[in-house]
């Protein structure tokens, strides 16, 4: 039987794409979004109501497809929300969804899925944090650190769910040409606001670098060989050569010089 693969945010972005290309490979996937009911005319792959904040729509859509299948082999935890702004001037309840979605949610989706993992005695989970996880980037710090916090816990996670038979993954896409910019949330440029002009300048450049990223099959084709590895590695980063490259400089470059080449590529 071929592998039941489980996908959060299927419905539109770097999910739907993956969804679609692992369907394609004979995968048995099924996919989740907040509004089914918009998208499931448009992926040949059933797609279930599932809202990573509430673990009550997480334990149904995990009990709907262990009644069907039996199985829940590999967990790509994808669902996530954009977000910008000067730290400052961010609402604290845009940071707490922010964490509720791209670091609580995927916790959420692990522990109910792990039981069923351990009983098969193996499994699979690939979480998708971002490149911009690895550095504190300007005006996008909120993001920044809801991935990172995503990134390390998956290292401790990853290292006690050994002895069950389940790997865990990170997989960290840079910039690709999805929905994101539109979806995400932007604090709002303020008259009189001593971030105005750096903001909006830093904004424009982000919406820009989606628009002219990289195709997101390409995501689809790594987070495939991941799965088809016996023995995955605890990190992985798909994108630019460039952005790929920063995390190496991070880890070489002083600290002062590293920030200096960050705020020189955001014209700060």
């Amino acid at each position: 039987m071929s592998k039941v693969v489980f996908i959060t945010g299927a419905s539109s972005g770097i999910g739907r794409t993956v969804g679609l290309y692992l369907h394609n490979k004979g995968y048995q996937v099924f996919g989740t979004s907040r509004s089914p009911e918009k998208y499931k005319d448009e992926v040949p792959f059933p797609l279930l109501e599932l809202d990573v904040t509430h673990p009550d729509s997480i334990a149904n859509a995990i009990g709907e497809i262990i009644s069907r299948k039996g199985a829940i082999d590999v967990l790509v935890n994808n669902a996530g929300v954009g977000i910008t702004g000067p730290i400052e001037e961010t609402p604290t309840p845009e940071i707490r969804n922010a964490f509720e979605t791209n670091f609580y949610g995927p916790l959420h989706v692990i522990k109910a899925v792990l039981p069923q993992m351990r009983k098969q005695g193996n499994g699979h989970i690939i979480n998708v944090t971002s490149i911009a996880g690895y550095m504190g980037l300007p005006y996008r710090g909120i993001y920044s650190a809801t991935k990172a916090a995503l990134e390390v816990t998956t290292e401790a996670y990853r290292m006690e769910t050994k002895q069950f038979g389940v790997e865990m993954t990170n997989i960290a896409p840079g910039d690709f040409a999805t929905n994101i910019a539109s979806g995400r949330y932007h604090a709002p440029l303020m008259e009189g606001s001593p971030y105005k002009e750096a903001y909006g300048n830093t904004l424009q450049m982000m919406n820009q670098h989606v628009d002219e990223g990289k195709d997101p099959t390409e995501m689809a084709r790594a987070i495939h060989r991941i799965i088809e590895t016996k023995h995955p590695k605890t990190h992985y980063k798909v994108g630019a050569f460039l952005q790929k490259f920063s995390i190496v400089l991070k880890r070489v470059l002083p600290g002062k010089m590293y920030e200096k080449m960050l705020m020189r590529h955001y014209k700060l």
